[in-house]
């Protein structure tokens, strides 16, 4: 595999630390999309725009979708709100030429205590073709994130996040490979073979302590990037994990990172 494989390689964090990443090689930034798009707040107050037109890299992703206080599952979901937050997030990202919107937002998709799980699979794919619909007009795609059942009691394997996406039966909603939760999960790499197709977007951190890839020494990405190679992925991967400090390990983990691609098996 090539260097220029098209792959790009980012950091989810914030736009103040672009100009350090872009020195050191890194493709783009993953910003979190409350704090950048501020959905809940009127087009006369988003200020998001004003501070990426000044960013020495891209911002290519965001994460953090919806709000925890904004049920997506359970007895309290108000369809209107979601809408109306969903629309105004899709066409700022739009806007701002952010194409990847990623749904993990644990403490808004959980699922209530006693409530129904048919109810709540229906209402994440209800929610799953509203939101695609959004991003379909501004030229997005939302990723739907498996999480660990540490983080979340529904969507927890890429298997799972693969039947909701095959029930919206949208382009514009996608799934999205997390290796710390496939990790935590114990999750067979056939699923992940089987899901590769629908992959389009990644986030890495190693399994142990959710360090930045290779920095606990125990990690070794080359399967499942192989994986993703054989299905022609060529999207971007995003590191979403704990630094010791950004400035001083971020070279070493890009060139980690780019070797494992190369390596991928």
């Amino acid at each position: 595999m090539s260097e220029n494989s098209a792959v790009k390689f980012g950091i989810c964090t914030d736009l103040s630390k672009a100009g350090i990443l872009k020195a050191m090689g890194w493709d783009f930034i993953e910003v979190n999309a409350q704090q950048f798009f501020q959905g809940s707040a009127s087009d006369d107050r988003f200020i998001g725009l004003q501070a990426l037109k000044v960013s020495p890299l891209p911002v290519a992703a965001a994460n953090c979708l919806v709000p925890g206080d904004m049920k997506l599952v359970g007895p309290a979901v108000d369809w209107a709100k979601l809408e109306q937050y969903m629309k105004r997030v899709c066409a700022r990202a739009g806007e701002a030429g952010v194409g990847i919107l990623v749904l993990g937002s644990g403490a808004a998709r959980r699922v209530p205590d006693g409530f129904s799980p048919a109810e709540a699979r229906d209402q994440i794919t209800r929610f799953g073709q509203m939101a695609a619909s959004a991003a379909a007009r501004h030229h997005v795609v939302v990723v739907l994130e498996p999480l660990c059942r540490r983080e979340c009691n529904i969507v927890n394997s890429v298997a799972e996040a693969l039947s909701y996406v095959q029930s919206v039966n949208h382009p514009h909603f996608q799934c999205l490979l997390d290796t710390y939760h496939f990790w935590m999960e114990n999750e067979p790499v056939d699923h992940l073979s089987a899901a590769a197709p629908w992959i389009k977007h990644v986030h890495v951190a190693d399994l142990q302590g959710r360090v930045a890839p290779g920095r606990s020494g125990q990690a070794d990405y080359r399967r499942l990037f192989g994986i993703l190679q054989q299905a022609g992925y060529r999207g971007r991967i995003s590191v979403e994990a704990s630094f010791e400090d950004v400035a001083e390990t971020g070279a070493a983990v890009l060139a980690f990172l780019k070797q494992q691609w190369r390596e991928g098996q």
